[in-house]
């Protein structure tokens, strides 16, 4: 059996942010590899508005082919950013993602802590994504310290190694 693949996508306005930091550790962590593929949307530019772009229409049937994706979003407004909403609207309703999908989503404070429960999480299910857990909800302020995945990281683990069968 061969390796799962794992890939990372981050709707972070800002390339190379927190929010690719905490969720590269996510699968990392998850994964016990780094992640095979990482999408930074910030860096494709306006080819992320053009349907007929080849390179996103690549990046997209990479991604539904992974065997564990992270989503992960700054909660803007209470919900991920349309940065991220534009990438995930190309995946086809039930089929787009072939694997477990985890919603991570970073922000200021406790106050939005649900936000990867009642936003980000529908979306992947109905893009066909298995989400293995609920969603993770880091602050900000906290995404390098490794005890803020700790207790998520011990409850999802072990659902995301059997549903993967890859060894503990």
């Amino acid at each position: 059996m061969s390796a799962p693949v794992t890939a990372v996508v981050v709707g972070n306005p800002k390339p190379a942010s927190r929010t690719l930091a905490a969720a590269t550790y996510v699968a990392r962590s998850l994964a016990s590899a780094e992640p095979d593929l990482v999408v930074d949307l910030a860096t494709l530019g306006p080819a992320i508005l053009d349907w007929s772009d080849d390179t996103v229409a690549g990046l997209v049937k990479e991604v539904g082919a992974a065997d564990l994706v992270v989503v992960a979003s700054p909660t803007y407004k209470g919900a991920y950013t349309g940065l991220l909403k534009l990438f995930l609207d190309r995946f086809a309703g039930g089929t787009g993602l072939g694997g477990l999908a985890v919603p991570l989503m970073l922000g200021g404070s406790p106050a939005h802590a649900l936000a990867p429960e009642l936003t980000l999480r529908p979306v992947l299910t109905e893009i066909g994504g298995t989400v293995p857990g609920r969603g993770l909800y880091v602050v900000d302020s906290q995404h390098d310290d490794p005890a803020a995945y700790a207790d998520w990281l011990a409850a999802t683990s072990p659902v995301v190694t059997a549903f993967l069968g890859a060894p503990a």
